[in-house]
């Protein structure tokens, strides 16, 4: 018997603050309850959402991000809670803007491709300079054109970083230290990236032959939808010691923001991945309530090679961001006749927000070994964690925070709340608020471009019909995201950036 909207609410109470418990029995099978973070107009959307779901008596799109969030919590081996982010919107299986763990020491605990997403590490990496807005202003068109020019972007674009088959499998086994090696990358970008941009369980064979010549051309693209690389300032300072710490000293100082993944190797890692577990999922009578969760125990041969793939074109993205950032350093250095040395053009940070990872939490006052699932999610370890950086031992780890086109980014720091409530993750943008084809029926790309300029932000895109999808409208204000999750205690504000020019597929 389905159930109406008022008796779907009762299963969602209000918690301290910004949280909103989501109990058991919301769905069936629930091993924890669920949890989602929200202020009142978030909260609204997510109730809209369900409202809309139960008239619609269930038919149509992806479920509520209310129901997805309940559905995480019913998978086998689950610890805590499953957690939904200020940014959450429905996904494949998991909703984006969920983060889930799992028992490691449990044999019933599983991965699931559907808790990563499609684009496996899909990540921000933001680089600093020494330059101000006012002297990027008089040039920012040709530079805008140069970041065009030098970086590949769009659907089917195609690397300019020479790679072969044998550079591609070193490049899946080596991450970052594939870039090091080769010259496109400095020897402390390393230190400023997640993972020190290499996971060490990747292996390349796990990765199909499909994926790697998906892989292969693309190596060093932006690629579509919602990755960009944006010319950015400084526009506040809410922590000035973070601030400090991550090279910045004064609002109008410039940055570059580039948010990419892995590409269409990490979209066939998944796909690959799903077809193999809907096969071990019926061997091992693993029960789930929506097949788009379809997982395998962590300790299976259909988990291992997940996971052992998943690392490979995690590295992948690495490495496209670091190709990428080698290219955007070429563009500054030729447009200010200097070099990227001078130009201090250093990396802050790099986070993954599609990731699974192992680490070490508490779980009633226990230390346990965590696979902790992480989509459109990012991590935010808190000061003095063993593996954040000696430059953030004493702020805590940066987490970058992309807004939309157009809209303003932010640069936030891991809290120790945020490590005990969500295992040190916050939100990772603003998330959608209207599907990519209601944004194309609603919006016109004129319309969006002429707003962008009016704003005086230079923009260069690969293919402008599809501007609408990626339109500040389409999503949530990420100012609301952000100022939720620095309420809720889960990260802390560092820096707001302004984009002056934005560069997209």
């Amino acid at each position: 018997m389905a159930r109406s909207y008022q008796e779907e609410c009762s299963f969602l109470e209000a918690e301290s603050g910004c949280s909103l418990k989501i109990k058991k029995g919301f769905v069936p099978n629930m091993k924890v309850e669920g949890m989602f973070y929200a202020n009142d107009f978030l909260k609204k959307l997510m109730y809209d959402e369900l409202k809309h779901h139960v008239s619609s008596g269930g038919y149509g799109g992806f479920l509520p991000a209310v129901k997805q969030i309940a559905n995480v919590a019913a998978l086998p081996g689950i610890v805590g809670r499953s957690v939904g982010l200020p940014d959450v919107h429905s996904g494949y299986g998991f909703a984006i803007g969920n983060m889930a763990a799992f028992d490691m020491s449990n044999p019933e605990a599983v991965v699931s491709p559907g808790g990563v997403g499609f684009d496996i590490n899909c990540g921000v990496r933001l680089l600093r300079t020494n330059l101000y807005e006012k002297q990027v202003q008089p040039i920012k068109e040709e530079l805008a054109q140069s970041l065009f020019n030098h970086i590949p972007v769009g659907v089917g674009s195609k690397g300019v970083i020479p790679m072969n088959a044998k550079d591609l499998e070193e490049a899946l086994e080596m991450g970052m230290d594939w870039s090091l090696r080769e010259g496109y990358a400095w020897a402390e970008d390393k230190e400023h990236c997640e993972e020190y941009g290499r996971m060490l369980q990747a292996n390349p064979s796990k990765v199909s032959q499909r994926a790697k010549k998906r892989g292969l051309p693309q190596l060093g693209t932006l690629g579509a939808g919602n990755h960009y690389a944006e010319i950015q300032v400084v526009d506040e300072i809410y922590d000035e010691l973070a601030a400090a710490k991550m090279g910045v000293e004064e609002k109008g100082q410039v940055c570059v923001m580039i948010h990419s993944g892995s590409r269409g190797l990490g979209h066939q890692v998944a796909t690959d991945a799903l077809v193999e577990m809907e096969k071990a999922m019926k061997r091992d009578k693993i029960h789930v309530n929506d097949r788009q969760l379809a997982c395998a125990r962590i300790h299976s041969q259909e988990g291992q090679n997940y996971l052992s793939a998943m690392a490979a074109a995690a590295n992948y993205a690495w490495v496209n961001r670091s190709s990428m950032t080698f290219l955007t350093r070429q563009a500054f250095a030729k447009a200010f006749q200097t070099t990227p040395d001078d130009l201090d053009m250093h990396i802050i940070y790099d986070v993954s927000h599609n990731i699974a990872k192992v680490e070490e939490h508490f779980v009633d006052g226990k230390q346990r070994t965590l696979l902790v699932h992480r989509k459109g999610s990012t991590r935010a370890f808190p000061p003095h964690h063993p593996l954040i950086p000696v430059d953030y031992q004493l702020t805590g780890q940066p987490v970058l925070i992309g807004g939309t086109m157009g809209t303003c980014s932010y640069v936030l720091t891991g809290t120790n709340k945020g490590f005990e409530e969500t295992f040190g993750s916050t939100c990772h943008g603003a998330g959608r608020a209207l599907s990519r084809a209601k944004a194309r029926r609603n919006l016109g790309y004129e319309d969006v471009l002429e707003a962008l300029s009016a704003k005086g932000i230079s923009i260069r895109v690969a293919s402008p019909k599809l501007v609408m999808e990626e339109a500040p409208e389409s999503y949530k204000n990420v100012t609301d995201v952000v100022n939720t999750c620095h309420e809720a205690g889960i990260s802390k504000k560092t820096l707001k950036l302004r984009p002056i020019a934005v560069i997209k597929g």
